[in-house]
């Protein structure tokens, strides 16, 4: 982003340190979580985070293209991704009943199963390297923080 008058709006000390240990903490968080996901269940973090979203929807049910909203990715990733829980039998495509062009992933019995025994890891995950590092003064900090990113961030892609 440039100012009016084309120069570039370089970040201060403070704001470059703020950036960069969001950037690499996020990371390592992300690839800490999914490592122990995989270890214990099977499961890739973003797997799990696909079961939670299904697992949170109403009838477990979501379109595709929602669920690719929500998760932060493409269509055609998301696609591939489904293939791959659909194949061990953790989710199932199916038409949207609302609108018989959508496609809906639809979390199956055995993809809840999974969902329930991975919950208290990924959970006691977030808590041991995330949560229990934190003040709750800066837990609200960050919550009301980013909640203000994904607030402009979500106007934007309108």
């Amino acid at each position: 982003m440039t100012d009016d008058s084309g120069e570039a709006r370089w970040l201060s000390d403070t704001e470059m340190r703020a950036w960069r240990s969001y950037i690499v903490s996020t990371l390592m968080l992300r690839q800490r979580l999914h490592r122990e996901m995989t270890e214990r269940h099977g499961l890739s973090l973003i797997d799990y985070e696909v079961l939670v979203c299904l697992s949170d929807a109403e009838a477990g049910r979501m379109r595709m293209s929602e669920l690719a909203t929500m998760l932060g990715s493409t269509k055609s990733r998301l696609s591939h991704q489904i293939a791959r829980l659909e194949r061990v039998g953790h989710v199932r495509r199916g038409r949207d009943p609302d609108d018989r062009r959508g496609v809906t992933a639809e979390l199956t019995d055995l993809g809840a199963e999974v969902l329930r025994r991975a919950a208290p890891s990924h959970v006691a995950g977030v808590r041991e390297h995330f949560v229990d590092h934190l003040s709750e003064a800066d837990q609200e900090t960050v919550a009301s923080a980013f909640a203000r990113i994904l607030t402009h961030l979500s106007v934007l892609d309108d």
